[in-house]
């Protein structure tokens, strides 16, 4: 018998395909999902970092930088840096900017960040003001100052501003701040002066917390890692802080790689789920051309001709929806950039990236392939006979060939999983995680089928036609199982993620929360501060504590500089932190273990830690801890650990000191004042004209800014979320397609036989009811660990949902399905008895 060829067989596909195309939109739609979400992630991803990579030099503001807190390099450590190559210095700090007309409209004064720049700033990039790149040096008397400060104060070019004791005038209004991703995190709005305008000011004071920073413009062909590394070993206990340009912003990378991982969670789990709407599109597909194909055998056509002409028509759908999904997967990250504002820290162009779109078609290819093969080989290995009894009979199971190739495929899957992620491991969890949940639901399927099988005869019709629906030849089971429980468990997750979001927000705002934070108050002028807030906030409660910058340099015999890896959830060792000394328990903090130290101790210097802290290095009580304050490195042995709570917005420190370890060293002191809100403008008022260098931080700004991010960070989560459950409700709405035929039969001869249609559809309610009953519980559990895994291991928040909006959620997705299968189920139940017989 002579075989047809792929070109002989296309042109009886592409007929047969452009009649009956409606059959394979399912097929389109979950492979247009998986691969556009991929492509859209990747294609993002890719800018962002590849954004940040090559602007590293500009952001960072050098090749390399050092930084230290509290000081600044001496003579000999700046002649060394500019041996390395051209060095340019800043000194940044917060500072209080104060109107110097007070008539204007707005605030008196605003807390902004205020940094002194030399003639060399910037090596890289320009400073942008309004009227063009900054030009020479700024004077002495001169500052510019950012858009939002002109907002807020009031103030225009050439008006005039007071920082500490000195007064500017405002140049210009910066439009870009070429470095100002790589200052990281700040409270307000950016002024810049020159060295010698930030010295006028006062502010410099010892104790002062301000930060210095020296960025090198290296020589050509010089490697930045290289310097840095040499740098790092000849200074490891120096209390200074290192970067180069490939790591221009650390801060900025850690939170674009948790969110990938968050969304390659959800672009991986999206593709697989839409796996099971292409199988179930496909079985739907070659359901309905069930007459053609045992025709088609019948008149003479083999099992391959089968195969080859099926395999392209499913095959041009597959590429069709591929390449609608690269193509928005390569065009919504310009929509997210468009739209997303100044959420992004930049603003990243927008090009083409053939990798990840590559790697998504790819991606999709392959699913189809896992997904298509074992339908297909039924449809082509089953004789024409069986074809015909279909409906009434159980078809043979997929042959080794198919299955080789569906195994072989989901092996190329796994493959390119982990060759292209920046975390293989994370990825080779969150495949095994998605694996496990669909064999879990497959088994629970297979299961129910038995269960319903053994059960005794219901005496009730609809509940006995309902249980018999589940088992009966052509039931859908375990492919209904799968599609509900991925749905149902979609929408717990989303819930389980979206209310603890929630309890997030609701934590940033404590009921007991103080109303400023003041920085930089002079350690010798306690007593005075003291009594200048009394008089203004009488009954205002202050707790003022001691405040210093160190850096742990080594915890247990082993110096962190050695490190290849930080421990995880080893934030703390990053960079400096701030430290404290007290001769009591601070507030806000709980003794778990240990004894605190006398008021009056004078031994050898002791630590109390907080007691995570202290799990994730492994240390205990007795162990040793050396922190590297104002460049000098003290050991101190523990001698309690603390419940540290962080949710109070009190003054929280992981690291407290004895008195006699840090009372000597230059510093100044920090203070939280609580007192009625009518009182905070005289306050501050009172307290800048006695301490012009203090920075007040209103804590209701910081609250909100929190509060903004936190919900953009959930809009986001449930935009991106979104698209999986699309992709569980299209696998839904396929595995009710699978079924139609089976149900139109049934259907049919109900109604022959009597039924109305409110009885059958009563029946089908009842079937995908017991099955939602079956699933509940697992969907809740499987639902509840995903989004514990996304909030408490991926972003490192509180793990904190409300139950009830959990449940009402699971209660409401249950309906969702119900309703989603009776709507499916209408067609049938209005089709004529006598064109349904003759359709089938």
């Amino acid at each position: 018998m002579t075989t047809l060829s792929w070109r002989a067989s296309w042109p009886i596909a592409r007929r047969d395909l452009h009649a009956n195309f409606r059959g394979l939109r399912l097929l389109f739609i979950c492979l247009f999902l998986g691969v556009g979400t991929l492509a859209a992630i990747g294609s993002l991803t890719s800018e962002i970092t590849g954004e940040l990579s090559a602007r590293g030099q500009t952001l960072l503001g050098g090749d390399v930088e050092v930084a230290m807190t509290q000081r600044e390099a001496s003579s000999s450590e700046k002649a060394e840096l500019r041996g390395l190559g051209r060095l340019s210095e800043t000194i940044r700090m917060r500072a209080m900017a104060q109107r110097s007309d007070a008539s204007t409209d707005g605030p008196a004064a605003v807390l902004t960040e205020l940094k002194g720049v030399d003639a060399a700033y910037p090596l890289y990039g320009k400073l942008v003001l309004r009227q063009g790149a900054l030009t020479g040096q700024l004077k002495a008397n001169e500052v510019v100052i950012g858009q939002s400060l002109v907002d807020r104060l009031g103030v225009q070019q050439g008006g005039r501003l007071r920082f500490g004791g000195a007064e500017f005038t405002v140049r210009d209004i910066i439009v870009d701040e070429p470095d100002r991703i790589g200052e990281g995190f700040t409270l307000g709005p950016v002024a810049i002066t020159s060295l010698e305008g930030l010295r006028r000011t006062g502010l410099i004071q010892p104790g002062s917390l301000y930060e210095s920073k020296y960025r090198i413009k290296l020589r050509p062909g010089e490697d930045a890692r290289q310097v840095r590394n040499a740098l790092e070993e000849r200074h490891p206990s120096a209390g200074w802080e290192f970067k180069d340009r490939d790591r221009a912003a650390p801060g900025a990378n850690r939170f674009f790689e948790r969110m990938g991982q968050f969304l390659s969670l959800i672009g991986l789990s999206a593709l697989l789920i839409a796996g099971i709407g292409v199988s179930n599109g496909v079985s739907s597909y070659l359901t309905l051309k069930r007459s053609s194909i045992a025709t088609l055998k019948v008149l003479g056509a083999t099992s391959a001709d089968i195969e080859r002409i099926y395999l392209l028509q499913i095959g041009a759908v597959t590429l069709l929806a591929v390449g609608c999904g690269l193509a928005m997967g390569a065009l919504l990250p310009a929509v997210v950039v468009s739209r997303a504002g100044d959420i992004l820290p930049i603003r990243p162009g927008i090009s083409i990236h053939p990798l990840p779109l590559a790697t998504s078609a790819a991606y999709g290819m392959l699913i189809a392939l896992i997904f298509t093969l074992p339908p297909l080989a039924r449809a082509r290995t089953e004789p024409a006979a069986a074809l015909f009894r279909a409906l009434v009979e159980r078809g043979r199971r997929a042959d080794w060939r198919s299955l080789t190739g569906s195994a072989g495929s989901a092996i190329a899957v796994v493959l390119l999983a982990l060759g292209t992620a920046r975390e293989p491991l994370f990825s080779a969890v969150v495949l095994g995680a998605t694996a496990a949940v669909l064999l879990l639901l497959l088994g629970i399927g297979w299961g129910v089928r038995r269960a319903a099988a053994g059960l005794p005869r219901a005496r009730r019709p609809l509940l006995r036609l309902a249980i018999a629906n589940l088992y009966r030849p052509g039931s859908q089971t375990p492919a209904l199982v799968i599609a509900l429980g991925l749905a149902l468990t979609l929408f717990v997750t989303l819930a389980g993620v979206q209310t603890s979001l929630n309890a997030e927000i609701q934590r940033t705002v404590p009921d007991r929360a103080p109303n400023q934070f003041v920085l930089d108050v002079p350690y010798e002028q306690e007593a005075r501060f003291r009594d200048l807030v009394e008089a203004e906030a009488p009954g205002a409660q202050l707790n003022i504590v001691p405040a210093l910058r160190g850096t742990i340099v080594a915890y247990g015999g082993q110096s962190v500089a050695d490190l290849k890896d930080l421990p995880e959830g080893a934030w703390f060792l990053r960079g400096e932190r701030g430290v404290t000394y007290s001769a009591t328990l601070p507030e806000g903090s709980d003794l778990v273990e240990g004894e605190w130290w006398p008021r009056d101790y004078q031994g050898p210097p002791l630590v109390s830690l907080d007691q995570e802290a202290a799990y994730v290095m492994g240390l205990g009580l007795g162990d040793t801890l050396t922190v590297s304050v104002l460049g000098r490195e003290i050991e101190a042995r523990i001698a309690s650990l603390r419940q540290v709570n962080w949710d109070t917005m009190g003054f929280n420190y992981i690291m407290v000191f004895s008195p006699n370890t840090l009372q000597a060293a230059p510093h100044s002191l920090a203070a939280t004042i609580t007192m009625d809100k009518s009182r905070d403008a005289a306050v501050s008022r009172a307290l800048l004209t006695a301490f012009p260098s203090i920075s007040i931080i209103a804590v209701g700004e910081v609250i909100e800014q929190v509060s903004t991010l936190l919900r953009q960070m959930s809009s986001a989560i449930i935009a991106a979320a979104s698209v999986a459950i699309l992709a569980g409700i299209a696998v839904l709405i396929g595995a009710i397609a699978a079924s139609r035929q089976a149900r139109s039969y049934d259907s049919v001869i109900m109604k022959i036989l009597g039924a109305t249609r409110l009885q059958i559809l009563g029946a089908q309610a009842l079937e995908y009811l017991l099955l939602a009953a079956v699933l509940a519980l697992v969907s809740l559990s499987l639902g509840m660990l995903a989004a514990w895994f996304v909030i408490a291991q991926v972003f490192e928040f509180g793990w904190a949902p409300d139950w009830t909006v959990v449940l009402a959620t699971l209660a409401a997705g249950g309906l969702l399905t119900l309703g989603i299968g009776l709507l499916g189920s209408l067609p049938l139940i209005s089709v004529p008895p006598s064109r349904a017989l003759r359709a089938l």
